[in-house]
């Protein structure tokens, strides 16, 4: 067993597609075991009962439609009107801007490739600093993951079993706390450097709204539709889907009917992706839970982890190198199954696990050596890594207090959660 699984280990760092690893890890386990490898077959048909999963490819096709449209300039000019006036508003608008996009498309790449052409020259020409202006887009494109409709956000909800309504709701405080942390070292910053600020001009944001009026609904209908009850996770999935394509296809005509094709085949590449990850990463999670194997390593925390606060110090680490080593979607359908049911013998709640889980990820897309955004920015902007690891410097600390807030402060997370949250497994046996 050791040597295959030093195989498969060779097999994953040569590059082999992540799927396949998991496949094949799959297949030799059951293998093994003894057990009918029609098990790896049935896991992908419960993956294709979970309703939930309906809402993935919805959200991803929306958010590459309004990608490909001229939404993002649109929503640009409209923040940079409406708060360009505050000291470092360029830079607020900025953060504002990568969080929006990244919670509509799921993927922190798309908004550096999409929005970093944008900003990056804007910042520059109103006399940012070039590292500081590098260091804010790419960190920017790790903001986001904790809104609604945040395709990772509904991953874990299925994944842990969690309720989506509830993530969603404990992702607000978090993710507005994250911007603002940001938002007040940007005003520093222009304070410190004596950046210009940008006359306020009512004539001009009437303008601009008026611009962006097709797009400025689109968060109130879904966020207003999901929060309020109105309709559920998937429904506002196909609600939202409908609307951006009627605004940005038919009525705005941004994206012709040509290009309907291209979008739609690559928004399905990042969901058939994810699924196909997802169904093979739940057989190996089913094969560990026979094989006990989440009951020792409960054994091994508990004799070395007196506390829950000792535990999240050490989850926290690990997931730190996770997320800036591997993609948030295959970290979420291979860890989780894994820690969830630790963290809750630690008395963690449910859902604010999940917000530290994610949390930790997006921190990760920017944590060297090897953060995924560091090297999606080295090649967008044509700038050596080395350089975008200073530059992203300080706003990986600033994302790291946050971090820090959110994990041993629960009621940042839990604060608007029903008044009856779900029993976690604990309680309920309780």
């Amino acid at each position: 067993m050791i040597v295959i699984g030093i195989l498969i280990l060779i097999i994953a760092l040569a590059g082999t597609p992540l799927f396949v690893v998991m496949g094949l890890s799959a297949v030799i386990n059951h293998k093994n075991a003894e057990i009918d490898l029609q098990a790896v077959i049935i896991n992908f048909y419960q993956l294709a009962s979970k309703p939930l999963l309906q809402a993935l490819p919805l959200f991803a096709f929306t958010g590459y439609l309004l990608t490909y449209s001229d939404a993002p300039k649109r929503l640009l000019h409209l923040s940079r009107a409406v708060l360009g006036w505050i000291p470092g508003g360029l830079a607020i608008v900025t953060i504002i801007s990568c969080s929006f996009l990244t919670a509509l498309t799921g993927a922190s790449g798309i908004t550096i490739v999409a929005l970093g052409g944008l900003l990056l020259p804007a910042l520059i020409d109103e006399n940012y600093d070039k590292n500081f202006s590098l260091g804010l887009v790419t960190s920017g494109g790790s903001l986001g993951l904790l809104f609604a409709p945040s395709l990772p956000i509904i991953l874990y909800g299925v994944v842990s079993e969690t309720n989506i309504d509830h993530l969603f709701r404990a992702g607000i405080v978090p993710g507005i706390m994250i911007i603002i942390i940001l938002s007040l070292y940007g005003i520093s910053y222009a304070l410190r450097h004596n950046i210009p600020r940008q006359k306020f001009s009512f004539k001009e944001v009437k303008l601009v709204v008026w611009e962006a009026k097709w797009e400025l609904p689109l968060p109130f209908i879904i966020l207003g539709g999901i929060y309020s009850g109105k309709f559920a996770i998937s429904e506002a999935a196909a609600i939202a889907t409908a609307y951006v394509f009627i605004a940005e296809v038919i009525i705005c005509r941004d994206i012709k009917f040509r290009e309907i094709g291209k979008i739609a085949r690559e928004s399905m590449v990042l969901v058939g992706g994810i699924l196909i990850i997802l169904g093979m990463t739940m057989a190996v999670t089913n094969y560990l839970v026979d094989e006990e194997i989440p009951s020792r390593m409960l054994e091994f925390f508990s004799a070395k982890m007196t506390n829950k606060y000792t535990f999240l110090i050490a989850l926290n680490i690990f997931l730190l190198i996770i997320g800036c080593m591997v993609d948030i979607y295959a970290a979420i359908v291979l860890i989780v199954p894994i820690i969830c049911p630790i963290a809750l013998e630690y008395g963690i709640n449910p859902v604010h696990l999940g917000i530290i889980f994610l949390t930790n990820l997006g921190v990760g897309y920017i944590t060297p050596p090897v953060g995924l955004n560091l090297f999606i920015a080295s090649i967008r902007f044509r700038e050596p890594v080395l350089k975008l690891y200073l530059a992203s410097l300080p706003f990986l600390v600033c994302l790291l207090i946050a971090l820090a807030l959110i994990t041993y402060f629960p009621s940042i997370s839990t604060f608007l959660l029903p008044p009856e949250p779900e029993l976690s497994m604990i309680e309920s046996m309780d």
